[in-house]
């Protein structure tokens, strides 16, 4: 059996806050070693997704927003969180796509790009947009490769430190890419 044919998405509930928490993570400490601080990566960020995650998926709203688990042959690997934002003019927010290290290569990024894609298109909506950390090359070169297009650079700040948080838009035609 091929590593595609045994990738799968399943809907994530609120159980599943935990799960989504270690994966997010796994994937900052393993990502962003080098662009934020190791006492935050090593410490702080395992309880602090943990408490985002379990608010996250038990707050009102959650008809506007959409989170995908990805598994390998039954395996949670990783997951997308795909949400409306009324304010903004620049579509859907794809507010996070992770894949667990050891993972990825293997399509599941494009697997849950696609299912955020979708999840938009029903929405009506006609882009997409996230925020990648300046510096985390490999993702940059990743959406770049899927489509998506530089529209701007913001001031953040992420585990202490300042940051700055390139936006990337991806227009979505009424096609499955």
């Amino acid at each position: 059996m091929s590593t595609a044919r045994a990738l799968s998405l399943r809907p994530a509930t609120a159980a599943d806050a935990a799960l989504i928490a270690s994966i997010h993570s796994a994937s900052w400490q393993a990502t962003y070693r080098g662009l934020l601080p190791d006492a935050f990566l090593d410490g702080e960020v395992t309880p602090e997704r943990a408490a985002y995650w379990q608010a996250r998926l038990n707050a009102p709203g959650a008809e506007r927003r959409s989170v995908v688990i990805a598994e390998h042959a039954g395996e949670p690997i990783g997951f997308a969180c795909v949400e409306r934002q009324p304010e903004s003019s620049w579509g859907v927010l794809l507010d996070n796509l992770h894949a667990l290290p050891g993972h990825q290569g293997m399509g599941v990024g494009k697997l849950l790009m696609g299912a955020a894609a979708d999840w938009a298109r029903s929405q009506g909506e006609t882009q997409l947009y996230l925020y990648v950390l300046e510096g985390n090359t490999p993702a940059i070169r990743f959406y770049e490769r899927q489509g998506w297009k530089f529209a701007g650079a913001e001031p953040d700040h992420m585990g202490g430190v300042d940051i700055t948080a390139l936006r990337y838009v991806y227009r979505l035609d009424r096609a499955r890419r």
